[in-house]
Formats: structure tokens, sequence, C-alpha cells
């Protein structure tokens, strides 16, 4: 334990750090100070106490975010990309009942992250591409029932920047066509369809901890399942394939290989910080709504507004968790783009795709001949020719910053 008076030299020493690097209200991260005195302090504990790796502050952090989302299982991996891999090996484990062959294809929406889509990918699994729901973002769940995806046997659905599709109905139709889903909620942490928290529908939920998202511990990540066997599996991947740590090591021998593996193991470091953050997600998630309403208000009541932009809405039945504030640029005004990124950027306001666009456009599924048909996915398309997304504090906005953002947003013919 830290002395008081141990205690009081590192809270002056922070504050000093923090007066050094005073924000500059004219400018507009994706996040501004993620972490408070009281994160900072936690992760100093762990470094003083010399033992940084995975230990028993990272099993606290799991059972209480476990305990937060209503899941029976959660396990932290050092990234929310991390997660996915594990998530995706644990589908084609032998060790897994009914587990899935090389071969066999998966869903995903064609707006995705890079890490949503390789570690199926790397399993053996072929894609079948989906597009979004242009009210949503994320996969339309009415595609579902094209004959295209009959024989797939898996579903990664990805909840894009707090939102959801109609997680209940895909959840639904994966029962019942026999197929797996992994909710990647990486970018959903706190957000609720109907009763349940996003993430817990699925037969895996991923999340991750970096910079900018709803907590952070600068990186780390955090998968959740519903079932005995499946955490095994998770467990023993993520760390050399070794049943070190399971009940099921009878003998304790710390050295028994029982599976396949990696090391994605995280450090206490970064789950002392996840703790502490968890225990705000609620304030925080309150705070960015917040900011998020004041932002477009104000956007729309200026003498400037000519629909320049439209703002998606939360899905009927979520209780959104805001992770950034993504802006549709209308139609007539779509030839300033290009320009207008490079504008806002160089004012100091962050500016980030949707995701990666239509991933069908990244060189990388061009090198593994993806089907490229961009009018087959019009409405992914359209949200990369139009979209992009800003932060949203986890303070509340000054009215300085406010000011400066909107009138910056608001001058896209003049940029």
């Amino acid at each position: 334990m830290i002395s008081k008076q141990d205690k009081k030299f590192l809270e002056k020493l922070i504050k000093k750090f923090d007066l050094n690097k005073k924000e500059d209200e004219r400018n507009y991260p994706l996040l501004e100070k993620g972490f408070t005195n009281s994160d900072i302090m936690r992760g100093i504990e762990v470094l003083l106490s010399r033992k940084i790796t995975m230990s028993n502050l990272t099993k606290k952090f799991e059972f209480e975010f476990a305990k937060f989302v209503g899941s029976k299982y959660a396990l932290m991996v050092n990234s929310g990309s991390s997660a996915n891999l594990l998530a995706s090996f644990a589908l084609i484990n032998p060790k897994k009942k009914n587990h899935l062959k090389t071969g066999q294809s998966f869903i995903i929406p064609t707006t995705c992250w890079s890490t949503s889509l390789w570690p199926l990918v790397q399993c053996g699994l072929k894609p079948k591409f989906i597009d979004i729901n242009i009210n949503t973002f994320c996969l339309d769940e009415k595609l579902l029932a094209n004959k295209e995806f009959k024989d797939s046997k898996a579903i990664m659905n990805i909840h894009i920047l707090g939102n959801s599709p109609d997680i209940k109905k895909i959840s639904q139709f994966a029962k019942k066509n026999n197929m797996f889903l992994i909710e990647d909620t990486c970018e959903a942490l706190g957000s609720k369809f109907k009763s349940k928290y996003l993430g817990t529908y699925g037969d895996f939920g991923t999340f991750s901890f970096y910079y900018s998202h709803q907590i952070t511990s600068g990186e780390g990540g955090m998968v959740v399942c519903k079932t005995k066997e499946d955490y095994e599996i998770l467990h023993t991947l993520r760390a050399h394939g070794w049943d070190r740590g399971l009940k099921t090591n009878i003998k304790k021998n710390n050295f028994n290989f029982i599976n396949s593996g990696f090391n994605l193991r995280p450090l206490d470091l970064t789950a002392s910080i996840g703790l502490s953050q968890l225990k705000r997600l609620k304030n925080m998630m309150k705070i960015r709504k917040q900011n998020r309403d004041i932002i477009i208000n104000r956007i729309k009541s200026s003498y400037k507004w000519k629909n320049q932009f439209s703002f998606f809405e939360p899905n009927e039945g979520l209780k959104p968790s805001w992770f950034g504030l993504p802006i549709i640029i209308n139609p007539e005004y779509k030839k300033y783009k290009d320009k207008f990124m490079r504008y806002l950027n160089s004012k100091g306001i962050e500016t980030r795709p949707i995701l990666s666009g239509n991933f069908l456009n990244q060189p990388s599924a061009k090198l593994y001949n993806f089907h490229l048909n961009k009018e087959k996915y019009r409405i992914s398309q359209d949200i990369e020719d139009r979209g992009f997304f800003i932060g949203l504090p986890t303070l509340a906005i000054s009215k300085t910053t406010m000011l400066f953002l909107v009138e910056n947003l608001l001058n896209i013919e003049n940029c």
C-alpha cells in the first residue's frame, strides 16, 4: 500500500504533468484525457509492487466485468483484436463440440474492421459478405434470409460505434440455422438491446479497451461466453495451450499442454486501470450522450445549418453507449468530402472513417480475391463515400470547444 505521504507526492507529480499539458479548447481529439488521477494511481501501485504480469487483479477485473455485462464467464486478453482471435479459433477447436471445419463459410458485414474479419479467415473459414442497414450502419438482418447465406456456419456481427442491429433476431436466426454467433462489441461496451447488454446474445462477445473506446486501459480486451466448455478452450488458447489455472489441472502441473495456443495474456497493470474505469462507465456513458446531444442541437440551431449532415439514431429497443459521433454528409455536399476531411484534421479536429469503410475496397481484400462487386454492397459503399466520425469526450464539453467544433463542421462549403 502507498502511504498517505507518498500518495500526496504522487498526486502532486501527476498534477504537475497535467499543468504542463493543458488542453487546447480550440482542438478536438478523438478522446481528451483518457485517464483520471485515480486510474494513474492504480497503475502506479501495480508498478511499485513489481508484479505487473497477469495475476489476481486480472482475475478481479474479469469477475467484475462478467458481473457488469451479465455473462457467466469473462476472460481478459491484451487487445480487442486478440479477443476476436480467441473467439474465432475457439470455433474451430477440436475440443469444441460441433466445431467448424476448414472451408466452411461465415457471414460478416462489408463495413467491418480488419481484425473482425481476418481471425476467421486465418482459421481457414471463408467470408460471405453482407450489406449494412442505412439506419444503423450494422449488418442488415433482413438480408440473412438470402439463399447465398443458407450454408454458412457462423455470423460475425459488429456493433458499430455503440449502435446495434436487432441482435435478438440475429441470435434467433443463428440458433434456428445451427450457426455460431460472435458479437464484436469492441465499440459498444455498455449498450443494451432490450433487456440485455450487447455481447451477451451470441456464443462469444468481444470487447476492446483501446484508448478512445468506452473504457480504456491503453490496450486490452475481453471475451465473454456462456459455457464452461467455451471458457476452458479460451483460457487454454490464451496462454500457450496449457491448462494452468483451470480446475481440470488436477496434478497442478503448470506445464501441462492440452491444446494449441497463443500468448495473448494481458498485464495486471492494464487490468488495474480497466477495473478503475469500469466503475465510472455508466457516468462516462451519460456524459458522452449529453455531449452528443449538445453538439447535434447546436449544429441544427445554427444560422449556417442547411441540412449539410445527417446523424444516426439508436436502433429501436437500444439504450446506446456512444463511442463516437458518426456524421453522414448529405448527397449535395458529397463532392467536398476529401477536402473537408483534410480541413478538419488541419484544424485539430480528428476524424476517422466509419470502421474501415467498405472493406472490399481495401488492398488486402484484393490480395485475397474477395468479391469486389460494389453495387451489391451499395449501403456500405454509400457510408464510406459520405461518412466519417469524430470523438465524444468523457468530460463535459466546454462552450469554447463546442463552438469551435460546430463552426468548423458547418464550414464544409468553404473549406
